[in-house]
């Protein structure tokens, strides 16, 4: 079953964009199914619609599965969680920022260019406080209540980050690892025009790690990833795709310049620990200036047009 607002993306998976960030419903057994992700804070009220079309009233998830905990995977949770008081799942290394322990490294407004990266300073970096429900992930590599599935550690988009790969035909769920958008500009985020790349460069602290994720995933040569930012890919297109990508990351997904490029973030259970000095860009602040100026003008003639 499918409607405009969401489709589906392989035998029992659905997806839909919520805004610009995509989330994830699985079913696993007849009337069972798990949520991938919670999307934006305005999301969940579509989120519940889905839920009830492809599964029924009254049917909540077996679980959900974050695959990180930034602001666009965890926006809808404290509501989802009011209505469907389930276990949440996460990496160990996720857990200080979905209990209140530690904000994530700052976005970075100076890495990678794009009205998506200027303004990043703006966006929530946490941490929210789920602790009644959130629950690690075991080291074994099976993710809960999915038992056809595969839980892969990809850190550098954040230390916990996980993708999900159900072996049987080849389906990634990657999170941030990699998208399938450019998502630093903001004309192509709007456009969702298709751009296999590496994770969102104004909210990855650790590129080495980012890079090696990549390459990790690229060798479960998945057939079909459904990213956290981006259409669907699939087939010859995505296996060349993140095949450049992996072997050539520093040239395709790396920011020339940014303040995680030449170090990165550290941190460990219990959030971070270290953050290399923040880089001035007078040429960003003078950017920002503009645009804000703009934006204050154009509301401005707005009201007084009424």
């Amino acid at each position: 079953m499918e409607n405009k607002t969401y489709t589906q993306v392989a035998p029992g998976v659905w997806g839909m964009k919520i805004v610009f960030v995509n989330i994830y419903m699985v079913a696993t057994a007849p009337g069972e199914w798990v949520l991938v992700d919670a999307g934006l804070k305005t999301g969940a009220e579509k989120i519940i619609k889905m839920a009830e079309e492809l599964f029924g009233t009254d049917v909540p998830p077996s679980a959900i599965i974050l695959t990180h905990g930034h602001f666009d995977h965890v926006g809808a949770l404290k509501e989802l969680l009011a209505k469907w008081p389930v276990k949440v799942y996460a990496h160990p290394l996720e857990l200080p920022y979905l209990t209140g322990l530690s904000a994530y490294p700052p976005p970075d407004p100076t890495a990678g260019g794009g009205l998506m990266t200027a303004f990043s300073f703006i966006y929530p970096k946490g941490p929210i406080n789920i602790s009644g429900h959130v629950h690690p992930l075991t080291k074994d590599g099976t993710v809960p209540h999915m038992p056809e599935w595969d839980c892969i550690h990809t850190p550098g988009h954040s230390p916990g980050h996980v993708s999900l790969f159900r072996p049987e035909d080849k389906l990634l769920i990657a999170g941030d690892a990699f998208v399938n958008v450019k998502s630093e500009s903001l004309l192509a985020v709007i456009a969702q025009k298709k751009e296999l790349s590496g994770p969102p460069k104004y909210f990855t602290p650790n590129w080495l790690s980012a890079a090696m994720s990549v390459k990790k995933l690229r060798d479960l040569k998945p057939e079909i990833a459904a990213t956290g930012h981006g259409p669907v890919i699939q087939g010859d297109e995505l296996t060349q795709g993140l095949g450049d990508l992996a072997n050539n990351f520093q040239e395709l997904a790396m920011p020339d310049n940014g303040r995680y490029v030449h170090e990165p973030a550290k941190t460990n259970r219990k959030g971070v620990q270290y953050l290399p000095p923040a880089r001035f860009n007078t040429a960003l602040i003078c950017t920002v200036f503009v645009l804000s100026a703009v934006a204050v003008f154009g509301l401005v003639n707005k009201i007084k047009s009424r």
